[in-house]
């Protein structure tokens, strides 16, 4: 493949609903799509999760529309591809920035899907035709609207509760869950929020059987991760520290971590993505996708994801209709039952709706080859 244009629409879309972490609430979320067109003609599509503030990572909405600007799509418009595995090679002397990398090399992953016949999961090597999923539920302000919240997606077929924690809103609050749901698969995400210090908390959460906690300590550590799991029974998932297959060989062999949460914008792409979920599958580390409060673009690549065969958890891919009043997809994604039916159409497996791309595009703009090459 050659890329010859590159369209960055940046869109703004309201959530049904605030999303509260220990990190911030969101509830008007800015996004990017990336529409790469080929030589051929062939249309393929990416997302740019990236938020405005630098609170999960250090990239913002901003940061990525510089980096795809004067970096990252310069780097790639020309460039004769044989395989999208080339453009997470071609961005390897940028350091960082991972989510705009990701972002167009997604769309790279969509136009070779659509070029050779095959659905996006069957490019990257999936074989399961429906996956589990789970829900992640953020802080709520009272535990009554958060029982209620639960026990209304379990209705729905969810497969496993996600729940933000963080200091002052931890203990008691996964007590009150368990008192409510003693069977239910739960577990807790921290957003970074705890430190060794909160060692003697942390062991308290052994007591409620979760499936792991997420995140408890700093973003960017493994060292504190692996003296941490060492003292609990309770698995640590690391989800922040682990942006690139490096980090994951490091947590393994330091004993971070019993589990890892793989989110494509986080680690610089599918093709790093399929490599830290190789090295799990290796070293007999379970493995579940993330989310990024994705739109349908960045939700089908997940749904895609999802359908490799190391991924044996619930991941946060749930139904569109969870944060979105109108998705830019069709079909939306749905859940059945707890399941997501992986999609049999070719390329991304799902129509882009370009009427509500258009709708929701508050800034755009147009990058060419300008050599025409």
């Amino acid at each position: 493949m050659k890329l010859v244009e590159v369209t960055i629409y940046q869109l703004e879309m309201i959530m049904k609903t605030p999303f509260t972490t220990s990190l911030g609430t969101m509830q008007n979320k800015r996004f990017l799509v990336i529409k790469a067109k080929d030589e051929s003609g062939v249309i393929g599509w990416g997302e740019g999760v990236a938020f405005e503030e630098p609170s999960y990572t250090e990239e913002t909405l901003k940061t990525s529309i510089h980096m795809l600007e004067d970096f990252l799509i310069p780097k790639v418009l020309g460039q004769q591809l044989s395989h999208p595995d080339e453009v997470y090679e071609l961005f390897r002397p940028i350091r960082r920035n991972n989510m705009a990398k990701a972002a167009i090399e997604g769309a790279a992953w969509d136009i070779y899907a659509q070029q050779t016949n095959q659905t996006l999961a069957q490019a990257i090597g999936g074989t399961a035709e429906k996956i589990e999923v789970g829900i992640s539920i953020g802080l709520q302000p009272t535990d009554e609207q958060l029982i209620a919240t639960i026990q209304e997606f379990l209705a729905q077929g969810y497969k496993r509760i996600k729940v933000k924690i963080k200091p002052g809103k931890d203990i008691a609050l996964i007590r009150t869950i368990r008192e409510a749901f003693p069977t239910v698969p739960l577990m807790a995400d921290a957003n970074s929020s705890y430190t060794l210090d909160d060692m003697e908390l942390l062991k308290q959460l052994d007591e409620f059987n979760l499936m792991m906690i997420e995140q408890p300590l700093a973003h960017d550590d493994l060292i504190d991760h692996a003296t941490l799991q060492k003292q609990i029974q309770t698995p640590i998932c690391l989800d922040e520290s682990i942006t690139s297959y490096e980090d994951a060989r490091k947590a393994i062999q330091l004993g971070s971590c019993g589990v890892i949460n793989i989110k494509i914008a986080r680690v610089g792409g599918i093709s790093e993505a399929k490599r830290i979920h190789e090295l799990c599958g290796e070293q007999g580390i379970p493995v579940w996708c993330g989310g990024m409060l994705e739109a349908g673009i960045g939700r089908a690549q997940n749904v895609a994801l999802t359908s490799l065969s190391n991924f044996t958890m619930p991941g946060d891919t749930a139904a569109s209709e969870r944060y979105w009043y109108e998705d830019i997809i069709l079909p939306e994604v749905t859940v059945e039952d707890g399941y997501i039916t992986v999609p049999s159409t070719v390329g991304l497996g799902y129509q882009v709706n370009e009427q509500a791309i258009e709708k929701y595009c508050i800034e755009r703009k147009v990058l060419k080859n300008p050599l025409n090459l």
